[in-house]
């Protein structure tokens, strides 16, 4: 990175920054040679079991199971994702599915469920994922209709249909969220560790996107699981769901961050290296204006994702809103970025097989995915609202 100061601010120990530095030097010699973009599933299965062979995803897990800290570390996971990011897309990829793929386990599942899948987490052995969106229940996670009913007194049979799962199709093992019937809405939903060879999970369609990765639509039915693979306690699924995403909301604004930081150094190279009119075009006030609004953006957007981060890691209960912000900021700020570089790239920033090109798809699903934008809005206006009548006094920090 050209600007590296941020790991000098506040919200960092000296062993954030002896991370990054190490994970930067790591990614930049080792992704390239498991990356091949015309294989994205072989690809994603190259990358988890590096990053657990040289230990990177023990930023994933608790300690007690190979993990790096007694709980995790929200600046670590966020530094891990822009870091990884910055220099390619898949390893965050890789890297991030396995903390939200695994992070349910770690904040409520039970030790017996703990101990047999986190463990082969941190070692890149068991590709994990997460299962919530649903055709008709994306962002309304209520409006869920996938059901788990009693089939005997140890399990569970679940029906339905889940879609836009990333690291479908791939996955040893499914977190999926389905309705249990405790009470109507949000309070009648639970979460299942479903292995991936379970009879009745199926992989109904993969899905093809802008910026490839590994995803699919899951089909169940009669998908008999045991009661012992339930995470945490009956209706308690929007719980897990949410608090799960409390934690890894902020990373997705880090990995925005890493695609914005890398086209504004692209744009800056570029600038300086091309002539317009016989001099550089960085010396054109267009192009300088173009850059100071890039950079601002990405610092305005690393302050709020590492807020966020911060506020959590210092034992925040919750970081609703703080965590809204950082993704909404830091993902719509990147796509401007990224969008002044391809501009200042011209016609070569259009052209497949450049950076910026990457980049530009790279960035799109990240407004969307875990809550788009416009979801994030309400998030944050709801949780302003709660502030006003006394509910929220827990949030964030205060």
């Amino acid at each position: 990175m050209i600007d590296a100061t941020f790991l000098k601010w506040p919200f960092f120990e000296d062993r954030h920054l002896r991370y990054a530095e190490s994970l930067g030097a790591w990614v930049k010699t080792q992704a390239h040679s498991l990356v091949d973009h015309g294989d994205v599933d072989g690809s994603c299965r190259r990358l988890v079991r590096k990053l657990g062979e040289d230990g990177w995803l023990r930023a994933a897990v608790p300690e007690a199971y190979g993990g790096l800290y007694p709980t995790l570390d929200v600046r670590t996971l966020c530094l891990s994702r822009e870091t990884l990011a910055y220099e390619e897309g898949l390893a965050d990829f890789a890297f991030a599915m396995q903390g939200l793929g695994s992070g349910p386990i770690s904040l409520f599942g039970s030790e017996a469920v703990k101990q047999q899948y986190l463990p082969r987490v941190v070692r890149g052995e068991a590709i994990a994922a997460f299962a919530l969106s649903e055709p008709e229940a994306g962002s309304d996670v209520a409006a869920m209709s996938t059901t788990a009913v009693p089939d005997g007194p140890e399990h569970v049979r679940i029906d339905g249909r889940k879609t836009w799962i990333s690291n479908g199709g791939i996955a040893d093992y499914y977190i999926v969220f389905a309705r249990s019937g405790e009470a109507p809405g949000a309070r009648g939903l639970s979460a299942y560790v479903v292995d991936a060879e379970t009879p009745g999970l199926v992989i109904e369609e993969r899905i093809d996107v802008i910026a490839p990765h590994p995803l699919a639509t899951l089909r169940f039915e009669g998908c008999r699981v045991p009661l012992t693979k339930r995470i945490g306690n009956p209706g308690e699924g929007f719980k897990v769901a949410m608090a799960t995403l409390d934690v890894f909301r902020s990373t997705v604004g880090a990995a925005s961050l890493g695609f914005a930081r890398r086209a504004l150094d692209e744009a800056l190279r570029h600038a300086s290296s091309r002539h317009l009119f016989g001099a550089p075009l960085a010396e054109l006030q267009m192009t300088q204006a173009a850059l100071a609004d890039m950079a601002t953006d990405v610092d305005t957007a690393a302050l709020l994702v590492y807020r966020a981060a911060w506020a959590k890691d210092q034992g925040a209960p919750r970081v609703t809103r703080e965590a809204a912000m950082a993704k909404m900021h830091a993902s719509e700020a990147a796509q401007h970025v990224i969008d002044k570089a391809v501009q200042i790239f011209g016609g070569l920033g259009v052209t497949k097989g450049v950076k910026v090109e990457e980049l530009y798809r790279e960035i799109r699903a990240l407004r969307i995915y875990e809550g788009a934008t416009e979801v994030q809005k309400v998030v944050i206006a709801r949780e302003l609202l709660k502030m006003l009548d006394g509910s929220g006094a827990g949030s964030g920090s205060r």
